[in-house]
């Protein structure tokens, strides 16, 4: 197959398409037609061989071969792209639009509150940040980055460790004034309500452990609310229902105002790990670069 233009240029609307969802909202992100959009697509397919789309009247979806094909192109794109740029004298020259896939919290407590800094360094850069409860389908959602907690899972792209924060045992002031201070976990046992958090992955509650000094100690909490969203459970132990297990990250302006108190500090050993997801190769988009050194920046 000889090289000419045209495979280029389909290459760039496919990668529209795919970071769009649609050819109408690819279409005026490109000052196209919604018709010549689809025109393009269909002269990428002839050419290459393959149908990349599963279209219907409701939704475009990559086909395996096109899921393939994208996964094979999109970093060649955008290493064409950083080569163009670093030519041109602006290595560093970060612009253009970044997609970032967060769980709620993470987005809600730590990258919202801090995303006009990045903007404000990059001002020829946008961001787009969508909260799910897993990674979803990173190739077909035109995914940049993802910024997850917990155990890595079996994916494709590169895993990359940001943090381990640990795990501390909270309540309020309100709280301990009316049920007394625990000195050691079992004292949780005896008069104490625990404010419980639901696992999606399983529907029962995050299990609780109390760690120190190498030695793990599983314990049965159980009280008489139940949340399934971390600014329910720190909400909810702030206002004195009950004694939570909250990670550090979350809860350092609450510890700092006064608004929850650690108890139990030397069983706090715990951590838990927060990962960052993307596709590696050797010509990094210089806007991937920035994100991951402002979240090791604001995580740290």
């Amino acid at each position: 197959m000889t090289f000419d233009a045209r495979l280029l240029s389909g290459i760039g609307v496919l990668l529209a398409v795919v970071e769009a969802g649609s050819f109408a909202r690819a279409g005026e992100a490109m000052g196209l037609t919604q018709p010549a959009v689809s025109r393009a697509v269909a002269r990428l397919e002839e050419r290459v061989g393959i149908r990349i789309f599963n279209r219907s009247a409701r939704a475009i979806s990559l086909t395996d071969e096109g899921r393939r094909f994208y996964e094979l192109v999109a970093p060649l794109l955008s290493a064409i792209e950083e080569a163009a740029i670093m030519a041109g004298g602006t290595k560093t020259h970060v612009r253009g639009k970044l997609r970032i896939n967060v769980d709620g919290t993470f987005g809600h407590f730590v990258l919202a509150p801090r995303i006009n800094d990045f903007l404000e360094r990059y001002p020829e850069l946008s961001v787009e940040i969508f909260v799910r409860d897993s990674i979803g389908d990173f190739v077909g959602e035109g995914t940049d980055v993802a910024v997850r907690f917990g155990e890595p899972g079996a994916y494709s792209m590169h895993t990359e460790l940001l943090l381990e924060t640990r795990v501390f045992t909270c309540a309020s002031a309100q709280y301990l004034k009316k049920y007394g201070r625990p000195q050691v976990p079992g004292d949780l046992l005896h008069g104490h309500q625990c404010v419980l958090i639901r696992d999606p992955a399983t529907g029962r509650p995050f299990a609780w452990e109390f760690q120190s000094r190498g030695e793990a100690v599983p314990f049965a909490a159980t009280g008489r609310v139940m949340v399934n969203d971390t600014g329910s459970l720190i909400a909810a132990c702030r206002s004195g229902a009950g004694i939570a297990q909250l990670l550090e990250l979350y809860v350092r302006n609450e510890l700092s105002d006064g608004g929850l108190i650690q108890i139990l500090p030397d069983w706090s050993e715990e951590t838990f790990p927060l990962h960052a997801y993307y596709r590696r190769s050797d010509l990094m988009p210089a806007k991937l670069c920035a994100f991951l050194d402002f979240v090791r920046e604001i995580v740290a």
